[in-house]
């Protein structure tokens, strides 16, 4: 039974997280809505509390003491180390996966091996826990290689190397230690050629409901240069996600993936998040997520017409069959303003003025990524800091907007790439 006046507590503090704070206060089903530890942002949909993501014991302690009807958690980490188990043990209720199911994502050797049982198509590839035999299979695919840690590495643990050279240095400095624990084995893949994009479904463990597609911009300067990064902006619709490829990434990768994860006796439940490259119609798997993108969702959210209390929910409570989502039909487009220097060194505790200029575009939502409010300022706290999100008939018309509102805001300490959905535009401009 589903309720009214829930208790909800949210896990996070980032723009993903913000998103979801605001579309999970607009929930005729929400009664008091928290979340841990949130942001200057969040703190205007929830009560924040100052607990971080990743303090199992004191998330399950604070839940129990508000008495938290349903607990959705929003960063990957806390769902590989187990929060969704914690939270169910101690009765309440929570959108995963569980420890098991977050494999997906803790372990990206994990997923290929699982690619090659069920026949997923995905680049070849080889498993490596010593460098000199990943450098000698490197050697067999070709140039560029894909070079990956194993583990979370906050989206910055995948390398293309270029030259026979790069590839060299990057495995070598994963296996001395550049990306911690993460990189103690190393995934070794083929380049794929083709146009990335993002594909979301909620599933209960057994129905898979497919969601709206976006693509994010990973590279940290316009015309993709530069270094990756954890996403730069995003836009929904993706038109490279046709009613066929859609279909296609269903039938031959999320639904075997589910099926797989079922047999195995670890059914995943909640957010599955397949990184696709798509190349003349046909997807192949990147990587998988456990849980909604970042910056994705913020564009996911804007287009999402119906309640997105109630859909979580009938994940976690096997009732997706019954289930049905609107979205809008209008385009939606956000673009990541980043201090200066990400995704290396960069400075914390610049300010931010008027982001109720901003705001007060037409179809424009700002969510806070990296904030905090200190005597009365609003001061950038991380290295993607604001997502400047905005709705328009077409992905050119939410990128106009979104730019106006980005020019309005005063921050000399950040940066933004001025291309975001490019693709997508030139899409429209050739199928008007």
């Amino acid at each position: 039974m589903v309720g009214t006046n829930l208790n909800v507590l949210l896990v996070g503090s980032g723009g993903r997280e913000h998103a979801l704070a605001w579309a999970l206060s607009a929930s005729p089903l929400l009664g008091k809505l928290y979340c841990a530890p949130g942001n200057a942002g969040i703190a205007e949909a929830a009560e924040c509390v100052p607990i971080p993501a990743t303090d199992l014991d004191r998330l399950v302690a604070f839940a129990r003491e508000k008495k938290i009807d349903f607990a959705v958690i929003g960063p990957e980490t806390p769902l590989v180390m187990g929060l969704w188990d914690r939270f169910e043990r101690a009765g309440i209720r929570a959108l995963g996966p569980s420890m098991a199911g977050a494999v997906l994502e803790g372990s990206k050797g994990f997923v290929k091996d699982l690619c090659a049982e069920y026949d997923i198509p995905t680049a070849r590839y080889g498993r490596f826990n010593e460098a000199a035999v990943a450098i000698a299979f490197a050697e067999t695919l070709g140039l560029p290689v894909v070079i990956k840690a194993d583990g979370l590495a906050a989206g910055k643990g995948v390398i293309i190397a270029e030259t026979r050279a790069e590839a060299d240095r990057a495995i070598a400095s994963m296996f001395e230690g550049q990306f911690g624990e993460a990189g103690a084995e190393v995934v070794i893949e083929e380049f794929l050629g083709g146009e990335e994009a993002s594909f979301f479904v909620l599933t209960d463990g057994e129905h898979v409901l497919p969601l709206a597609g976006a693509q994010d911009h990973k590279r940290a300067f316009d015309g993709d240069r530069g270094p990756n990064t954890g996403g730069m902006g995003a836009y929904s619709p993706a038109p490279v996600l046709t009613p066929g490829v859609a279909e296609k990434t269903m039938e031959k990768i999320v639904k075997p993936t589910i099926a797989a994860m079922r047999a195995r006796g670890t059914p995943y439940m909640g957010v599955l998040y397949a990184g696709l490259m798509i190349r003349d119609g046909e997807p192949k798997l990147i990587e998988y997520n456990c849980r909604f993108g970042d910056p994705e969702c913020q564009v996911l959210m804007l287009r999402l017409k119906s309640d997105l209390l109630t859909a979580l929910l009938a994940a976690r409570d096997g009732q997706l069959a019954n289930l049905d989502l609107r979205w809008r039909d209008e385009a939606a487009l956000t673009v990541v303003m980043a201090a200066r220097g990400y995704p290396g060194m960069y400075e914390k505790g610049s300010v931010i003025g008027d982001l109720s200029k901003a705001q007060g575009i037409e179809g424009v939502q700002v969510f806070h990524a990296g904030t905090e409010r200190h005597g009365g300022k609003l001061v950038a706290t991380g290295g993607r800091v604001l997502n400047v999100t905005a709705l328009g008939k077409s992905v050119a018309e939410a990128q106009t907007r979104a730019y106006k509102a980005v020019d309005l805001i005063d921050w000399p300490g950040g940066f933004c790439r001025r291309d975001i959905g490019w693709r997508g535009i030139e899409r429209e401009k050739h199928n008007p």
